[in-house]
């Protein structure tokens, strides 16, 4: 990174870490010792979370894992820290308009700050390290074959193997999915953060993947990060089949539905021959498929996946938001957050995704495991 941007960001995370100090030592009357102990605790967190930001560059320090995990916890604590600090500001505004401020108020609520945060970032730090949950989602399809009734997608997205998720994690998330028995198995992208050289080793249990239709993997843009071309490869080699605007047909009975999968919404920007495409990835069906599925790393894929004739899209990238108050933002950029959604004659459904990016913390938007069935609509 140019010196000027880290400069700029340290910059930054100095003047963010001031401002809590503060809005919250003072306040605290901890006298001369635990004044100076504040002090420290913050200039230790602002160095921290300025090494959690560039963890990827650590690799050849000492102690760098140490260093990274160190970081990223450090970035989630201050980041819940900071979003307290300012409310608990607005909240005392608040008090004060209505004369109802008092200094025990002021004290009790500084104390309380770092209290919760640190509550908040525990709480984060387990739900993200636990192999996530099973999560069963009915998609009703018009005109549904009986053949199709109940079956079964396991979708898994937004691992992110890379500094903190290794083999063990992504080991068990794999044996997992395949205790659940599915027809297919759907990776929805940014499966790591780094290349193949540094994660062949952690990836490696994809290997074991197994659902009588196949496991297939479609490009998020973490993979476009990481050196795209060979994490294809390698998805390949694992046994994946890899959906690059392409599809397969399932045939049961004379009935068939469809599984395609195109590369991340942003992937021209790396590789023009990536731009993805959902009408490319139907074109050439045949005329009796009934059911068209979409694997597209993003929501934002939807409105194409609609205008395709797509009947169902399976998404992540938005990781729910991941924890508070990062929810907020995600619609800013995309259609939907998580969950089932409607457009038009498509639904799109969203994963939370199955790990986590950056800091291991997950409050109120839990990974998870999709179990998606296809189920006939009411009626028909």
């Amino acid at each position: 990174m140019p010196r000027r941007a880290l400069l700029t960001v340290a910059t930054l995370l100095a003047l963010l870490h001031l401002y809590i100090g503060l809005r919250l030592i003072p306040p605290m009357g901890l006298g001369a010792a635990g004044t100076s102990a504040g002090i420290a605790l913050l200039a230790a967190s602002a160095l921290l979370v300025l090494t959690g930001l560039f963890s990827s560059v650590l690799k050849r320090v000492p102690f760098s894992e140490q260093l990274t995990w160190a970081g990223l916890l450090s970035m989630g604590f201050f980041s819940s820290l900071l979003v307290l600090t300012v409310l608990r500001d607005v909240a005392l505004l608040v008090a004060v308009v209505f004369s109802a401020g008092t200094p025990a108020i002021e004290r009790a609520s500084a104390i309380g700050v770092p209290l919760l945060a640190f509550v908040v970032t525990l709480i984060g730090f387990v739900n993200a390290r636990r192999v996530a949950r099973v999560v069963d989602v009915e998609v009703p399809i018009d005109g549904l074959p009986a053949q199709f009734d109940g079956y079964s997608i396991v979708q898994i997205s937004d691992i992110h193997v890379g500094p903190t998720i290794k083999r063990g994690y992504l080991n068990a998330i794999v044996t997992k999915v395949n205790g659940l028995k599915p027809d297919a198995i759907a990776v929805t992208g940014d499966l790591v953060d780094g290349s193949v050289k540094r994660l062949g080793m952690h990836t490696a249990p994809l290997e074991r993947l197994a659902a009588p239709d196949g496991a297939f993997f479609v490009t998020g843009n973490h993979e476009y990060y990481s050196g795209a071309a060979e994490w294809i490869v390698e998805m390949r080699r694992l046994g994946l089949t890899v959906l690059l605007n392409e599809h397969v047909v399932v045939e049961r009975a004379g009935q068939a539905l469809m599984i395609a999968g195109v590369t991340d919404f942003m992937a021209h920007h790396f590789d023009e021959s990536h731009r993805s495409d959902p009408h490319a990835a139907a074109r050439g069906a045949p005329g009796h498929v009934k059911v068209r599925v979409l694997l597209a790393h993003q929501p934002r894929s939807a409105e194409a996946a609609a205008d395709a004739g797509f009947h169902l899209q399976l998404s992540g990238h938005t990781h729910g938001g991941q924890f508070f108050p990062w929810n907020l933002f995600v619609p800013l950029q995309q259609p939907f957050t998580a969950g089932l959604n409607r457009l038009r004659s498509l639904w799109v459904y969203t994963s939370r995704g199955t790990g986590y990016w950056g800091p291991p913390k997950r409050f109120g938007a839990p990974s998870e495991i999709t179990r998606v069935r296809l189920v006939r609509a009411k009626g028909v």
